[in-house]
Parts: structure tokens; sequence; C-alpha cells
């Protein structure tokens, strides 16, 4: 396989731009040989390489990444390990009951996965904080989402909590929003601190991490070959886990949706301004509907700072240029002063765009796909809980451990084919165009 293109991530990783500048990068720029190879070090990456560490403490264990980690998208995203549904295609998150049971279960599994290497390696609260969340309604149309979500949760059995237009304004310092459904079994990180903290202590004499080290070829000569610019690693047993670049490795062509969302964060508040602002100095809401804007305020590593998220692009070249980062930047502007007025002072240090994978019947693309080559992939807009999962997951499959929820995972369908390259991209653009308009104020 000739890896046809490298990723490419539209302006800077602004949580990574927060922490301290890393160490040098190492770089492999030799011919080695390992037992297991995982290519790419995001949550899927990082959570396949540390569960084979457990499963295989003799191991010789290699991890690739094509940049720093940080930089990718698992430093791009909003922070949220989300446990509930949340199908970004729907009105209100929810799908059919046993589904959506089944779906839970095995989206806590991959955050307690991640909560354990949390404690294990020691990373702060900042990190990785089990604080559940909130979606937050700013019109009727998206206060009956919340509604219908809560009545969902309610034949699920899963504990929620309607908030009213004072708590949301207690919370968040702003009176935009008229309602909230808080859940509590979420996770809210930082997630180039988290994913850098666990890079950072995995590696030990026999795991070792190679970042700028992009894999340009992966061939099978009896043990897999893969090939980077300066160096080889030869292993037996491979796991991809480079979510919808996994086409690039010539892998479920014609069955990924490549969806890019985008994001803006504040420089860090005055005192005086957060003052202004008052609220929590900590928290982050999802949109009631699931088109419009996610926000969140944090505060620690590089100050008190906004984050803004909305708009959705699909762009089956993996690739966004500056100009729709500006484009998009306008309408993070627009949503920052309806929510922030008061803050009028304030403008955006860091804008940025986030690739996500998304499948057309919703499911991820797993399991071992030639001989000895294992993917953990697609994460239909959730990477953070379920790449973690996947990553866990495909780690037992290639190890031949068997599990409730690595079954339940694995009885799910394929990625479904998708109508011809430029149909697909036409249809989902209008789709998501006619989605954020619907979303009004949500937006």
């Amino acid at each position: 396989m000739k890896v046809r293109r490298l990723p490419v991530d539209p302006g800077p990783a602004a949580w990574n731009d927060l922490l301290p500048v890393p160490a040098r990068a190492e770089v492999l720029d030799r011919a080695m040989t390992a037992d297991w190879l995982v290519i790419g070090a995001g949550f899927a990456g990082l959570a396949a390489t540390r569960r084979l560490a457990q499963l295989h403490p003799e191991a010789r264990i290699v991890l690739l990444e094509a940049r720093r980690v940080g930089e990718g998208p698992a430093g791009r995203n909003s922070g949220f390990m989300i446990d509930l549904p949340h199908d970004l295609s729907s009105d209100d998150y929810g799908g059919a009951l046993e589904a959506d049971i089944a779906q839970t279960r095995a989206n806590r599994a991959g955050i307690d996965f991640a909560a354990a290497m949390a404690k294990e390696f020691g990373l702060s609260e900042e990190a990785f904080l089990r604080s559940g969340k909130t979606n937050a309604a700013a019109t009727e149309a998206g206060h009956r989402h919340n509604l219908q979500y809560a009545a969902h949760l309610s034949q699920m059995g899963e504990p929620h909590e309607m908030l009213d237009a004072d708590a949301m304004r207690e919370m968040t310092g702003t009176a935009y929003y008229r309602s909230g459904l808080y859940t509590p079994g979420a996770a809210m990180i930082q997630p180039a601190m988290f994913v850098r903290g666990v890079a950072e202590r995995l590696v030990s004499n026999r795991l070792r991490i190679f970042e700028d080290t992009p894999v340009v070829e992966l061939s099978r000569q009896g043990d897999w070959v893969a090939r980077t610019p300066k160096g080889s690693v030869t292993a037996q047993r491979v796991i991809l886990a480079v979510n919808g670049h996994v086409n690039s490795f010539g892998q479920f062509r014609g069955r990924l949706l490549h969806v890019f969302t985008y994001a803006s964060m504040t420089r860090a508040l005055t005192p005086d301004e957060q003052r202004q602002l008052g609220g929590q100095a900590r928290w982050g809401v999802t949109p009631a509907d699931p088109m419009g804007t996610t926000v969140r305020r944090i505060s620690g590593t590089g100050g008190d700072r906004i984050v803004i998220r909305n708009r959705f692009t699909c762009d089956p070249s993996m690739e966004v240029s500056a100009g729709r980062i500006a484009r998009v930047g306008r309408d993070h502007d627009r949503a920052f002063a309806a929510r922030f007025g008061k803050l009028k002072g304030v403008g955006m240090e860091y804008r940025w765009g986030g690739r996500l994978c998304l499948s057309r019947n919703n499911v991820p693309a797993l399991g071992e796909i030639e001989a000895g080559l294992f993917s953990a992939c697609c994460q239909n807009g959730l990477g953070t809980a379920k790449g973690t999962l996947h990553g866990m997951l495909m780690a037992e499959l290639a190890s031949g451990l068997r599990s409730d929820v690595l079954d339940q995972v694995m009885a799910q369908d394929a990625p479904a084919r998708l109508p011809p390259m430029l149909l697909t991209s036409l249809g989902a653009n209008a789709v998501m165009r006619w989605g954020e308009r619907k979303a009004g104020r949500e937006m």
C-alpha cells in the first residue's frame, strides 16, 4: 500500500499551543523490528498501545505518529468524552432504544479505560475530569429537543436533570440559554494535555514512540513492513489507528465520509473580564440541536478562555484552505458576540479545523482487514470516547481476547458504500447547510 496522502490539519492546534513546548521529537531513522506496530498516536492509537502493553508486557511495541502528539485531530476537538448516544445526523442525538443502551455501555468502557490511564499516569483534573456535560437550548425548538432527549434518557434508565434559564445563566454567565439538560457521565478533557501525558508515560525500553514519522508505504513480506521517510518497522501485527486516513492506506474506499468541523479560542480573559462575565470558571455545553454551537469555558494552563465550535463541511480531499478557516471564523465571532456581548473587547487568538470520519450507517471501520492488519478507525464524531474504545478493543481482538463489549461492537455491520464522491460531497454539504439554517439561534 503506497500511502496516497499524509495528514493536513488547518490552523494551529490551540490546545497543544497552550502547553509547554515538548521535548524534541524522536524520529525513526533506521530499520527496526517489533512484535507490534501501531500507526497513529491519537486516542485510538494510544489506547491500542496501552492495551497491548498490558496484555504483552514483554513484547516490543512501536507507535508511529506522522506529526507531533497533540497536533492532529486528537488535539483539535472540543474536549468532550461523551458516554450517551450522540448521533450527529439526528434531531436530538437519540436513536433506537436498545441500540442506544448498547452504545452507551460501550462508550463507557472507553471512558473507563481513559480514566484508568489518567489515574495511573497521574494526569491532572485539567487533563481529565468526569464532570458530566449539559445540552444547552437557546430556542423553543432546542428546548423541545432537550425534552425529547430527556424522555429518551428516562426510557434508557439514565439519570439527567433539566436546568432552567437561571441555572444556565449561573453556570455560563450569559442569559442566552433558556434551558439545559445535564447528564453526569461525560468526561471533560484538555485533549492535548491528555494525549501528550499518556504518550510520555507509555514510553519504556520495550515501547517506543516515534513522532514526525509518517508511514509512506505498508506492505506484507511475510511480516508487515511499514516504510517511513528515514526508516522502517517490520512487525507481525499492525493496528491502523488513523481514522479517515485509513482510506489513504487503500482500505474502506468509497465507504467513509470525510468531514471537517471548526473552532476558535479567545485570548486569555483578564481578571476584570472574568468578573464581568461571571458564571463558573469551567463548564462545557453541547447544543440541543446537533448542528448548533458547542461552547466551553476553560481555566488553567494558558489562562481563562472561551472556545466556540460550529459548522461542518464535507471535504473528500481531507484538506481545507486558510480562506475557509477565515470565513468560518466570522460565524464563530457572531456566535461569540450573541452569547457574550459583555465581552466586546475579547478577540479570538486561535482558529482551526479538525477532521471527522463518518460512515453512512453510523458504524466504525473495525476488524482484521488483512491477515495481521487491524483497523481501529471511523469514530463517527465521537473520536475521544469511541477512539479510545476502538483502540482498546482492536488490541484485544488482535491478541485473541474476547469480551461482551468486543462481541457487541464487532456485531455491527461494516460501513455502507457511499454514492459516487461528487454526489456524496454535494449531498452531504447540502444536508449540513440545511441543518445549520434550521438550527437558527442554536448556532
